[in-house]
């Protein structure tokens, strides 16, 4: 069993759409960020860095955080959806590095600038939100001459998804991405990934 640590974002949702995909058992314990509840010592002590998602696998045993680590950890226990080997694998953690440590980090501030900060600071909303749109451009680019992020569905779609789902919230209107709308639908209609998206339950 795979008890997952997680609360509503979009990095807790990528291994929950994961999990759900993968047909692997599990359980949830929600992880409260609103209320602190990510710097619990109980908490602390399965993920020292005190961030959700954070997993831990009885059948390992193994502990496990950081969540491009889970998936790739997950695919590799299942065998799906990240090739064992040669250019489709590499292509997969292409674009789950680019969703790691592009899209996740400045969706991310654009989101705290736009809708979280105590007051407007200008120079922050322009910069993430030039950078936003510049991100989606490459999404839409690659998505004209593929169907997923990797050619296959894969792990990077995962990643990807959850972040692109809050595109509200970066002031962004799909329409004018039209590849990377076709895809945030069909990865959208997924039955495993609209579970995965209500994990925790509100």
């Amino acid at each position: 069993m795979i008890t997952l640590y997680t609360w509503g974002t979009p990095n807790g949702r990528k291994v929950s759409i994961m999990l759900e995909e993968c047909g692997l058992p599990y359980t949830v314990r929600p992880v409260d960020i609103t209320r602190g509840e990510q710097f619990d010592p109980a908490f602390v002590s399965i993920n020292p860095n005190a961030k959700i998602p954070a997993i831990v696998d009885d059948e390992g045993p193994l502990t496990l955080s950081e969540s491009g680590a889970i998936l790739i950890y997950l695919a590799e226990k299942t065998g799906r959806f990240l090739a064992s080997a040669g250019p489709a694998r590499y292509a997969a953690l292409q674009w789950l590095m680019f969703q790691m440590g592009g899209i996740g980090p400045i969706f991310g501030q654009a989101h705290h600038f736009l809708r979280f900060a105590p007051e407007p600071v200008p120079y922050a909303i322009d910069r993430y939100s030039k950078e936003v749109r510049r991100l989606y451009g490459v999404l839409d680019t690659h998505l004209a001459n593929a169907e997923y992020l990797a050619g296959d569905y894969s792990i990077a779609d995962m990643a990807t998804f959850p972040w692109v789902a809050r595109h509200e919230w970066q002031e962004i209107d799909l329409v004018e991405f039209s590849n990377v709308s076709r895809w945030f639908a069909d990865v959208g209609g997924r039955l495993a990934v609209k579970r995965g998206m209500e994990v925790p339950e509100s």
